[in-house]
């Protein structure tokens, strides 16, 4: 096998925490982490209470998990020593602020590492992974800080070819790994020809160990899969509960990030579905929400993105969405909203209090210019045909990004024949930048389930170059944007074709949080 060690140091660390905090302070890799960060905080379109990673570029999270009292983020990195795929690593206490430590799971026995998702057990964390030329591997550690990682045997526990060289009936990639009794279950993703005409569709592998190093592939976990589309694959898979079900997240190369509902048959090892949704709305390039990492709190989950880029930038590219906490309704539907700690990062308030919206006339908000907001709009139901509110608007509407809402324009359920129950939401970057090097997206439309006497609930967070839009906590759309003027700061709202309010209205500028 070929020697795919690191060219980028590994040191060993104390194991209890203040010696790790106090040899983190001098630590070269921290140091350079930080001067990094500092030296790219002036880039324009650099979010700023976002996660973006410290230096050069940025691939799918992995891993994110809660120890000993804090939160680790794990990201595949591309040191500047050796530009191999290796594991990212940040701590934080809140899910928002976030601080660097060094890379921590480097190549070798693996050409590179990818995508994979974490384990806590009482006593250690334990980290699954695709190592590419190799296969899934595992390491472990128990640390304070999660500094310091051993690799399972130092080969893969699922290699990627059978050793006799016969062709195996399952492929071996992104993985994810659980207990439950007391086995250890792991998905590996990939896809299946049982679509039509032996077209591929999504599919996730599974496999039992009672050990960790020894494992047994039983038979493709996923059962009733009506939802996702001809084409797609099960990537970066998650595999949790939450409420009284469970749930299977995963990347689809094809159409990005999305979701799996349903009951946990644990006698026949099998993920039964009832539902599922879209975390994208279309492909996740240009500017879309890329692969999810994701890991239980209580009943819900708490669950990060890596988004894509829409324009080169100098030194970096992607950046994480919010985190959102998942929960199930009372419907037994998603509910999706960002972390509490979120609003911590609120400074000056801008602007607030009711305001009437007359028919079909733009009303721009005095007062509440910027490029790192949060908004929060209520809106009782009415007449009007749309609602719009436009963000990082520049005076004379030479960019804008805009978003928009439809009550009861989507589909209508003709299963209990009632009428239409789905309105819409829609985020359009056509007109949020002017600049030639900037690929925006196709509108990035999705429905919501509102009660017909539901308000309008809306919150949208603008960072620079991101605006992510949560809707009565029941649907969220996001995407990257690139104003170029330096102008394009201001919010505005219109009433299509009839008289609107806004019960509520709050403008809050953001503050870094780095």
């Amino acid at each position: 096998m070929p020697d795919y060690r690191s060219k980028v140091p590994k040191d060993v660390f104390p194991s209890t925490l203040s010696e790790q905090e106090a040899a983190l302070v001098s630590h070269p890799m921290v140091q350079r982490l930080a001067r990094s960060r500092a030296a790219l905080a002036g880039d324009r379109h650099r979010p700023s209470y976002h996660y973006v990673n410290p230096e050069g570029r940025l691939n799918d999270p992995n891993g994110l998990c809660f120890w000993q009292g804090r939160w680790h983020l794990f990201y595949q990195g591309y040191p500047a020593e050796d530009t191999r795929e290796h594991w990212g690593h940040a701590v934080s206490e809140d899910l928002v602020r976030w601080r660097d430590l060094p890379y921590c799971i480097h190549p070798h026995p693996e050409e590179r590492c990818y995508s994979g998702a974490t384990l806590v057990e009482d006593e250690r964390v334990v980290a699954m992974y695709h190592g590419t030329k190799a296969g899934n591997m595992i390491a472990t550690s128990s640390d304070p800080l999660l500094l310091n990682w051993s690799k399972l045997g130092d080969a893969p526990v699922i290699p990627i070819a059978a050793p006799s060289g016969e062709k195996l009936p399952y492929r071996v990639f992104d993985p994810c790994v659980w207990k439950q009794g007391g086995s250890y279950y792991a998905l590996s993703a990939g896809r299946l020809p049982n679509g039509p005409g032996g077209a591929p569709v999504a599919a996730d592998f599974l496999f039992r160990s009672e050990n960790l190093a020894d494992w047994e592939y039983l038979h493709p976990f996923v059962e009733g899969d009506r939802f996702t589309l001809v084409g797609d694959d099960g990537a970066c898979p998650y595999f949790w509960p939450i409420g009284d079900k469970h749930m299977l997240l995963f990347f689809s190369h094809m159409s990005g990030g999305q979701y799996l509902l349903g009951q946990y048959d644990t006698e026949r090892q099998k993920l039964v579905v009832e539902n599922a949704g879209k975390f994208n709305m279309g492909p996740a390039g240009p500017s879309g929400v890329h692969a999810p990492s994701a890991t239980p709190d209580g009943d819900d989950i708490v669950v990060i993105f890596n988004m894509n880029p829409g324009k080169r930038t100098s030194g970096w590219n992607q950046i994480m969405s919010l985190p959102r906490r998942l929960s199930l309704g009372a419907d037994g539907t998603l509910r999706q909203a960002p972390v509490a700690a979120v609003a911590s990062c609120r400074g000056r308030r801008l602007a607030g209090a009711p305001r009437a919206l007359p028919a079909n006339e733009e009303v721009v908000v005095q007062g509440a210019q910027g490029n790192a907001l949060e908004i929060q709009a209520s809106v009782p139901p009415g007449r009007e045909s749309m609602l719009e509110l436009n963000v990082l608007r520049s005076p004379g509407r030479e960019e804008y990004t805009r978003i928009a809402f439809y009550r009861e324009r989507g589909f209508a359920d003709m299963v209990n024949w009632k009428r239409p129950v789905e309105s819409v939401i829609t985020l359009d970057t056509s007109y949020s930048s002017i600049g030639a090097d900037v690929r925006c997206r196709a509108p990035e439309t999705a429905a919501v389930r509102l009660p017909a006497d539901e308000p309008l609930e809306l919150r949208v967070f603008v960072d620079r170059s991101v605006v992510e839009v949560f809707v009565n906590e029941r649907q969220c759309v996001a995407a990257r944007v690139y104003p170029e003027r330096g102008d394009s700061t201001g919010v505005s709202f219109r009433s299509q074709g009839a008289a609107s309010e806004l019960a509520r209205l709050d403008v809050w500028e953001m503050a870094s949080v780095y």
